[in-house]
This record gives C-alpha cells, structure tokens and sequence, in this order.
C-alpha cells in the first residue's frame, strides 16, 4: 500500500488560471466574483487564479489580461471561505519582490512553482524562500511527458529537497496514456516523502481516464478545469472527474451536484466554446507538442498554406516547448518552400 494512502483526495481547480489561456486572459471581474462561489460550493480545495501562464505575465509578448493580478485575487479571496486560493509562479516570468509577495498579500494561500521537467533548479530560490515563509509550496514539472521516469524523479527529489510540499506532474502537451501516468506517478509516490499530484490534458481524449490513473497510483492531487476550459483540447473536465470519483467511492471534499452546477455555470457564462478534438489538437498530443500552441500553429498553416499537422510534428521532433514559438513561422516556411519546389519539380 502507498505511504500516501492515507492522505485525502484533493481536487485543484485551475479554471480561472489555465482556463484563462482559451478567452486570451481576458476573464473579467464579473467571470472571477461567480466562478469562485461556485467553485466554493463545489468543494474544490484549491482555486487557481490569474493569467494563464501565472504571476507576471500579462504582457505585450504573452498576453495582456484583462484584469491585473492584484484585481483577479482580490476579487476570488473575497468568495473563498474553505476552498484555498491558489496562483502559479514561473520563474522568469514572475520575480519574487514584483509578483510573490504582493500576491501574499492578497491573501495567496498556495504557490505552485513550475519549470519544464528538466530544469527543476530553476526553481530553487522561490520554493526555498516560500517554505521558508510558512507558505505552502508546490512543485510543478512542465511537459512531463518528454522526460523518462528516471530523470523526473531526479527532478521531483530536487524540488523535495528544497521545501516543497507536493510535485505536480503536468502533462502539458496532452500526450500521457493511462500506461505512463501509472509507471511515472506510481514511481514518484513510491520514491519521494512528500505528494504526488497530476495534471492532465484531452489532446487524446484521455484526460479522465489518465487523472483516474493516476489517483490509482497513488497520486493525492488532481487538477480539473470546469467544462475542461483550457488551451487546444481542455484540461481533464471537473464534471466528469466528479462524476468518475463519485462512481469509484473515492472520498473528496467535492460535492458532486455542485460540481456538475459549477461547469454548467462556466459553459453559461464564459466559456465561449466548450473544448473539443479535433485533427489538430490530436496531432498535438501525438506530437507531444504543448497544448497552446494549436492557435498559433493554425495561424502560420492559414497564412504559409501549409498543413497544420505537418507543422506539430516537426514541432515534435525538434522537442519544441512553450517559449519557443518563433519556431512556429520558422518552420511553417521551411514546409511552404519545400512545398514550393515540389510544385516545380
């Protein structure tokens, strides 16, 4: 039996932070107030807030969002009485003096620190600093899916090691089948002292179906967004997860009707199309290429006329990652020239 068998289910509800990437960061005031009293009548224990790539980011380059961070915390600190109010923190993006402390002082109860799942030192200063402060800290590991189980536990005992509460495995890409969630989350519960959690997204459809395995593995921390609200195909659907939880007997502080009222109020209100697959967003997770860059790559195939899957799966084999989206036009031309010469040989 897992060391971490005894440990509550929790459920992380990312729809007004991930949520945020599919309306290009501009939930308002209005979508902030009512999501977050649902999401407290729901039962999630943690409510994630802010742009969609965390503290800092709103800017010309990224996105600017609609709403500073100080106006999206204030305005979800005030809903939240059991439910825990929760950011994410990049660093690079967000510094410790601009963006951490002030979020602290918005009444921040979580921090979730992440890097890409090979650069784990990254986030050194900011889990050390936050453990230090009595905050509980997460760490959350970037595009999992690309790194074998053996180096993100390498990463995973780097963030234990300086103070972090849990590691969060994030599959970025959507590209995780229920086979690798129980062979990567499964070794890091059976590895490290502190919980495991897991993030998924629906690129293959597999979404539900990897977050049940990976409670099944022992993971103690899953994260859902309401209709699964999120960039390319969505994130792992509160709803359903309720709905498989409820099914399973898996005790959670969820309340299951509530749930459900939670991603009807969501689809209602801002959510302007629910997530759904299609051949590009598939090719997304076959490629296992980050989920936000199926707009983007849309945009360059539309304008170099070139296929969009030819595009991800080249994007896929140069191991392309978030930041790096200038590769997007770079290789939409390399494709339109070959294409090019082909039409005049």
């Amino acid at each position: 039996m897992s060391a971490h068998a005894d440990r509550q289910l929790k459920i992380c509800d990312t729809t007004l932070r991930d949520g945020n990437h599919a309306v290009s960061h501009q939930l308002s005031r209005t979508d902030i107030v009512s999501y977050a009293k649902a999401a407290e009548l729901a039962g999630a224990d943690l409510l994630e807030v802010g742009h969609g790539n965390g503290l800092g980011a709103s800017s010309i380059q990224i996105g600017r969002a609609a709403l500073t961070d100080a106006q999206m915390l204030t305005a979800a600190r005030a809903q939240l009485k059991q439910t825990r109010l929760g950011v994410l923190s990049i660093p690079g993006i967000a510094t410790v003096e601009r963006d951490l402390k002030p979020a602290l002082d918005h009444g921040v109860d979580e921090v979730r620190v992440g890097a890409h799942c090979t650069e784990a030192d990254v986030t050194r200063q900011q889990i050390t600093m936050l453990r230090e402060m009595g905050v509980t800290v997460k760490g959350m590991l970037l595009m999992s899916h690309m790194a074998p189980t053996r180096k993100l536990l390498e990463q995973a005992r780097l963030m234990q090691r300086y103070g972090a509460h849990a590691v969060i495995l994030m599959d970025s890409a959507g590209a995780y089948t229920p086979s690798a969630v129980d062979e990567k989350v499964g070794a890091l519960v059976e590895e490290l002292d502190i919980e495991v959690g897991f993030h998924g997204h629906n690129n293959l459809g597999l979404s539900v179906m990897n977050s049940m395995a990976a409670v099944k593995a022992g993971a103690t921390v899953v994260d859902v967004t309401a209709r699964g609200f999120g960039a390319g195909a969505g994130n792992a659907p509160l709803e359903l997860i309720a709905a498989n939880l409820h099914l399973e007997q898996i005790e959670t502080k969820l309340q299951l009707f509530a749930a459900l009222d939670a991603g009807d109020l969501a689809e209602s209100t801002f959510v302007k199309r629910v997530p759904t697959n299609d051949s590009v967003t598939i090719t997304s997770g076959i490629a296992g290429v980050f989920s936000g860059f199926s707009v983007p790559t849309r945009r360059a195939a539309e304008r170099f006329q070139v296929d969009p899957r030819h595009i991800l799966m080249e994007l896929g084999r140069r191991g392309v990652v978030a930041g790096q989206e200038d590769t997007i036009i770079e290789v939409a031309m390399e494709l339109a020239e070959k294409n090019s010469l082909l039409d005049v040989a």
